[in-house]
């Protein structure tokens, strides 16, 4: 089976290879279209080939308006050209479309040449969009209708899907996220600071939904201990910074795998207080290395904190954030059993094995359905 992974703007490296990875080593023969990663290197691409065919002309500063109008100028001649591409195609996968508004009309035809059947997937990573622009909202659910079916995480994507917007119940389809395994092995750079005590860890793109400033309000009068607060701004930081009590220390910038792995192995616990999520690739980064997890109760994070990796909080309460961060600290046998839940995750329906298997028995139920397109 040929199958397309595409990511027109590398969006979610990491996700990309571990699944393009997971499907190859189960019998297809799998390529990823998407674009160079701006940010830093990737994963190289093992048993399945990498393409970069998105905005090869983008090449100013990453997050500059010169890169967006950049981008924006080139996507749909790329998408044009990926339609020629996915011809060779017989399951063409898509992870995100950063542009709601026209891609519905830029996609593959469903029919490929001879008339033959080619599914069109799409992984709803944000099932809604978090912070809409006007009329977005609308042209994601339009977007949705050109997908024989819409992968989700959870069930509380799938309710979401169905429920809000309206989508066909039978064509969201629930497969976990993997733990992102290979983001946890390998060699780690230095820290960016030298830890005075446990450090407690957030880390991930830096935006308003996220609960920073419940974390910070929470952190206040927890001693002996550090919150270290790690990942690119997508925000001002600068209210955060003036809220933030002792003990509280940034690190506001992209940082790279080998960064990220020595932050990791350095914590006792991280914590993710999100005011709503579908699921989290930062989440399955942290399991990848067998944290213990605080979370809230937003979305999915819930299902996670069934396996017993996680204790979750109700999302946007700081006192329970407090009490909970105080309590885990101070309780070496707790964190002990969570990350023994967490390894225990990625050998189990978190592995991306068990993904994969599932993923193809998705691809070959559409393509032996006999449906007019």
């Amino acid at each position: 089976m040929r199958v397309h992974v595409v990511d027109p703007s590398a969006y979610t490296p990491p996700y990309d290879h571990a699944l393009c990875s997971a499907l190859a080593q189960a019998g297809a023969e799998v390529s990823l279209y998407t674009s160079r990663f701006a940010y830093g290197s990737v994963a190289p691409a093992d048993s399945y080939v990498r393409r970069e065919l998105f905005y090869r002309g983008a090449r100013f500063a990453p997050g500059s308006p010169l890169r967006r109008a950049s981008k924006l100028l080139e996507h749909v001649p790329d998408m044009l050209l990926y339609r020629r591409a996915a011809r060779d195609a017989d399951v063409v996968h898509f992870q995100w479309l950063p542009v709601q508004h026209l891609d519905g009309r830029l996609l593959p035809p469903r029919r490929a040449d001879g008339g033959r059947r080619r599914p069109l997937v799409l992984t709803a990573h944000d099932v809604l969009p978090r912070e809409p622009r006007p009329g977005q909202r609308a042209a994601q659910r339009r977007l949705y209708e050109h997908f024989d079916a819409v992968v989700v995480h959870t069930e509380h994507g799938r309710r979401r899907l169905t429920g809000e917007l309206g989508v066909d119940r039978e064509r969201v389809h629930v497969i976990p996220h993997g733990v992102l395994t290979h983001l946890g092995e390998g060699s780690a750079a230095g820290l960016p600071f030298a830890p005075a005590g446990p450090v407690v860890l957030f880390f991930g793109l830096l935006r308003p939904y996220k609960g920073l400033d419940v974390l910070l309000e929470a952190w206040r009068g927890i001693g002996g201990a550090e919150l270290w607060i790690v990942g690119m701004p997508r925000m001002n930081l600068a209210p955060l910074r003036a809220l933030a009590p002792a003990g509280v220390r940034f690190v506001p910038r992209f940082v790279s795998d080998a960064e990220l792995r020595a932050c990791l192995r350095a914590a006792t616990l991280v914590v993710l207080p999100y005011r709503e999520i579908d699921q989290s690739g930062a989440l399955f980064t942290a399991l990848a290395c067998a944290k213990p997890l605080l979370l809230s109760d937003a979305g999915g994070f819930e299902e996670i904190a069934r396996t017993g990796a996680a204790r979750t909080v109700p999302a946007g309460d700081a006192q329970a954030l407090h009490a909970a961060l105080l309590e885990l600290l101070g309780d070496r046998e707790a964190l002990e059993s969570m990350s023994s839940s967490a390894r225990a995750l990625a050998r189990g329906d978190y592995a991306w094995s068990s993904i994969a298997r599932r993923t193809l028995e998705l691809y070959r139920t559409l393509l032996q359905q006999d449906v007019p397109l």
